[in-house]
């Protein structure tokens, strides 16, 4: 006998066709999130039925139409099966639990009947209720039943919470019309002991982790002054004067965009940088540098040029 997550046993030997196989919790709740998807997909495909007739002509009936909807759902899965078309998917039935049978037993006829009962009419009721019990007088018998509906309501609410914080911990009756039918959901057919080897699974973990470690840490990186610092390694030493056809090429070059400089100016360096170029990047990195000898910007101010006119009254 094998125990499951679901708090329940496994009653099935090897070559029998009529084990009871309990359902873990997530396939449980898989089952119910599939089975609201399909509702949904219906009723929007009905709605598309009516998008070129007059607005609104669906509003009034629109609880009648969904409950009608729902019924048909149920008439050929429930009914015909016991089994949601989110349990079908995932091999999942329903059981009668209070057979005390140990191979497998369907749903009874009035457990079927309960359950469209507890949750089509539950959700017809919920939606026509406000329009029920509106422009009534206080005193009304309607008054009276709508304060009655709103307790049970509550109450139900409240059950519904406390039945399915037992669930979490014994793993049956997920609903609370489960638990007071008698139905359990079962797997179609008995699941074999599969061995699961998780080193692709750790290795995607281990890779994941590790690009969300990079993509956190490159905005860190400060691209520019780590350029500039190794531009600096192989830039001229110390003391070593630069050549004045070297000084007249940087005057016509900018250190940033490499074009002729635009309102030439400089950080306190023998490099000339365009005033918009060397504005953004200083704005932008408050520790930005020159990225030709890794000067750190001490002050911005326009080049001043001397120019030697020897000739220049020679006409």
């Amino acid at each position: 006998m094998l125990v499951d997550d679901t708090g329940g046993d496994m009653h099935f030997t090897e070559g029998s066709s009529s084990a009871v196989t309990p359902v873990l919790r997530i396939s449980q709740l898989d089952a119910f999130e599939l089975d609201t998807a399909l509702e949904q997909l219906v009723w929007s495909q009905f709605t598309q039925c009516f998008q070129h007739f007059k607005p609104g002509q669906l509003t009034h009936f629109e609880p009648e139409i969904k409950a009608f909807l729902q019924l048909l759902l149920w008439r050929f899965t429930i009914y015909s099966q016991s089994a949601t078309v989110g349990q079908s998917l995932l091999s999942i039935r329903y059981k009668n639990d209070l057979s005390q049978a140990q191979k497998y037993q369907p749903m009874s006829r009035q457990q079927k009947l309960w359950y469209a009962l507890c949750t089509i009419g539950e959700k017809w009721l919920q939606e026509r209720s406000p329009d029920l019990f509106t422009n009534r007088p206080t005193e009304s018998a309607f008054h009276k039943a709508k304060y009655l509906i709103c307790i049970i309501s509550g109450l139900t609410k409240v059950a519904s919470l406390l039945n399915f914080l037992i669930f979490l911990q014994k793993g049956r009756f997920p609903t609370l019309a489960e638990r007071f039918l008698g139905i359990r959901a079962v797997f179609s057919r008995p699941q074999g002991i599969r061995q699961v080897g998780f080193e692709y699974m750790n290795r995607e973990l281990l890779w994941h982790g590790f690009a969300e470690f990079l993509i956190f840490l490159f905005p860190l990186i400060n691209t520019r002054k780590l350029k500039s610092r190794l531009c600096s390694w192989f830039s001229p030493l110390d003391g070593f004067k630069i050549s004045d056809a070297t000084l007249a090429r940087q005057c016509r070059e900018c250190a940033l965009c490499g074009e002729w400089p635009t309102l030439p100016h400089t950080i306190g360096c023998d490099h000339v940088f365009c005033y918009y170029c060397i504005k953004s990047y200083s704005i932008s990195d408050m520790y930005f540098a020159c990225p030709k000898c890794a000067l750190e910007v001490q002050k911005v101010e326009p080049v001043k040029l001397q120019l030697e006119m020897t000739d220049f009254n020679k006409s």
